[in-house]
């Protein structure tokens, strides 16, 4: 690790001046994902603005939205009561995210710009890594790549997003708060990330200097069914080969309105449009869920180490409406 300077910001306005007139700044919060990149090599800023001691923490309602502070963390808000009474897909994405001792560290604001998980971006002794050195090419295209990306890939970078949180969010609609030298600004979740594109180390929408403030999560406006289910390697803490957020307005025996989201398999946190347009108005079924799963995995890129996962996320998503819908199948 490279020697830095560290400072603590007192205000808002102080720690964006800091970061924003520095290009080799960084904001540091829990620093769970921060500290091991620059433990690694792969990031070594010049400058840490320590923000958690800034107003950004707790917990509000108003009206039919709950907002929450950047620097919450995921313990704090995987405890929230509303929260988890009315939409159980977050509380299930937080526990499953992460041990209770990460938990007590991690914010909100971090878990959702935690960076990728592959391994050819974590290790810098491998060249061709387009996140970290634009224009060298993807490693995981050529080598062994079990845990990346079928959605949203390409030959530029299969590198798959790894929050669980952020699947279950994007699912719920949610709007973060940005604040950075140029005012504020609320982006709605699913247009937050970026799709490796001619630029894989863009991974979201944020200028340099900019934070996250808080986040916006609508509860809906009648009772719904969620939940959350993670495909993994091993039960206890590890990260989702495939993982399904989902939440269905079910009323009468039809589905009036239906949410879905997909972790695991996607470089941004996947929200199936397709399949939500296939529930709604359908009755709960085997053959529904099935066409909506495959509505789900259109227009995959695999390689030789992934392609299982189309197969596998297609029945994750059949199991996880099934599950919701109450075992109606």
């Amino acid at each position: 690790m490279r020697q830095f300077d560290y400072v603590r910001a007192t205000a808002i306005d102080e720690a964006i001046e800091l970061v924003a007139g520095d290009p080799g700044a960084a904001y540091l919060a829990g620093g769970t994902t921060l500290l091991d990149l620059m433990k690694d090599g792969v990031l070594s800023p010049r400058r840490i603005v320590d923000v958690t001691r800034l107003p950004l923490r707790g917990i509000d309602h108003a009206g039919g939205t709950v907002t929450v502070g950047a620097l919450t963390t995921m313990e704090e808000l995987a405890a929230e009561p509303t929260l988890a009474d009315r939409v159980p897909v977050l509380r299930q994405a937080l526990l499953a995210g992460a041990s209770t001792q990460l938990r007590n560290m991690a914010t909100i604001g971090g878990n959702l710009l935690q960076r990728a998980r592959c391994r050819y971006f974590r290790d810098p002794t491998v060249g061709a890594c387009n996140k970290r050195i634009p224009g060298s090419g993807c490693a995981a295209v050529d080598r062994s790549a079990r845990m990346h990306a079928v959605l949203g890939a390409d030959r530029t970078c299969i590198a798959v997003h790894a929050s669980d949180l952020a699947v279950a969010l994007v699912a719920l609609d949610a709007v973060v708060r940005i604040h950075g030298p140029a005012g504020t600004r609320r982006v709605p979740l699913n247009r937050f990330y970026r799709l490796p594109g001619g630029s894989p180390q863009r991974e979201n929408v944020l200028e340099h200097g900019e934070l996250i403030t808080a986040v916006d999560i609508p509860l809906p406006a009648r009772p719904t069914a969620s939940g959350y289910l993670k495909i993994r390697d091993r039960a206890s803490y590890e990260f989702a080969l495939v993982s399904v957020a989902a939440e269905l307005d079910l009323r009468d025996g039809i589905i009036h309105d239906a949410r879905l989201a997909l972790g695991g398999v996607g470089t941004v946190p996947w929200r199936a449009t397709g399949a939500e347009r296939i529930l709604r108005g359908g009755r709960p079924g085997r053959e529904l869920f099935r066409d909506a799963a495959t509505a789900s995995l259109q227009n995959t890129f695999t390689v030789p180490g992934t392609a299982f996962k189309v197969e596998l996320a297609r029945r994750a998503i059949e199991r996880a409406l099934d599950d919701v819908s109450g075992g109606t199948s």
